[in-house]
């Protein structure tokens, strides 16, 4: 490992699906579905039969910083929560959401490219978690990845994945759109198997989610568990009324990528606007099937 900071800070070429790292409304929409997302699972970490237990955790790839905020809020004798992310502008929101919340005392963020290098100590943290990494990560990142978050990771602590198992919607439309984001995240790299994009996006299982608990024994970890969780999304809620922004928001964001990375059909932009009017019926419903992986380090 160089031991020059400057190089341990170089940033590589961004791979996230939205390039635009200054993108004001994908700051939005992450924060929207980082606290809808925590909450409809149950909280920060509901798998865990003792959380309090835990004295340094690591977010990777923090964004708005919402997970690893109410982790802090919820579980207050947990000494010290770090976030990593690169894109110094959601760690600006970040910081100032944690000093708005009052955690920013245990609470802190550090710009870091995780692709890269984590800089912290062997065996620092009692956990590591890292959610929806699939927006970043391509398949051939995994083993680098992995082994630096068992690097981080203290023996017989925690390594945490989540991301999205499946996807089911009420909007044909939506469903469409979805399967054409997916087509172009296959094409980039991020998705290990063209037909996992296939069956996510046509309510059947696929995306990442099913690969974690073989990534996580494949790299070593140990006593691997599963938990799935579902985030609902209805019509005349406030998560319904979240989801459909988020929707919004995430159909133009990743327009560019869907561009150079897949198939971006003429009717785009009406296909987006009639999977928001499909949404915003009083008959919409739909949910996220979102799987948590995690493994034990060896003691």
């Amino acid at each position: 490992m160089s031991s020059n900071p400057d190089e341990l800070r170089r940033q590589l070429p961004s791979t996230y699906a939205v390039r635009d790292r200054t993108n004001p409304d994908e700051l939005n929409r992450l924060s929207l579905q980082d606290d809808l997302v925590t909450a409809e699972m149950g909280g920060p970490l509901p798998e865990q039969d003792n959380p309090d237990k835990f004295r340094r955790i690591l977010d990777v790839a923090c964004g708005t910083g919402g997970w690893l905020i109410e982790a802090a809020k919820t579980y207050p004798n947990i000494r010290k929560l770090i976030g990593v992310e690169v894109n110094t502008h959601l760690l600006d929101y970040a910081r100032k959401r944690a000093e708005e919340e009052g955690v920013n005392d245990r609470v802190e963020f550090q710009e870091m490219d995780a692709l890269l290098v984590l800089e912290f100590p062997r065996g620092y943290f009692d956990l590591v978690n890292l959610r929806f990494g699939t927006g970043f990560l391509r398949t051939w990142n995994w083993p680098k990845m992995l082994s630096e978050l068992k690097r981080v990771t203290y023996p017989g602590g925690v390594v945490r994945l989540t991301e999205v198992q499946r996807v089911h919607s009420s909007s044909p439309a939506h469903i469409r759109l979805l399967g054409i984001i997916g087509e172009a995240l296959f094409n980039a790299g991020h998705l290990f198997s063209q037909g996992k994009v296939e069956e996510t996006f046509a309510e059947g299982t696929g995306g990442m989610a099913n690969d974690l608990a073989r990534l996580l024994d494949q790299y070593g970890l140990h006593d691997i568990q599963i938990r799935i969780s579902n985030v609902h999304y209805r019509a005349g809620t406030q998560a319904g009324q979240y989801y459909i922004e988020d929707v919004r928001l995430s159909v133009k964001n990743v327009m560019p990528f869907v561009r150079k990375w897949g198939n971006l059909p003429d009717d785009y932009d009406a296909l987006a606007r009639q999977a928001l009017e499909e949404m915003q019926q009083p008959d919409y419903s739909g949910h996220w099937d979102v799987l948590t992986a995690w493994g034990t380090t060896t003691i």
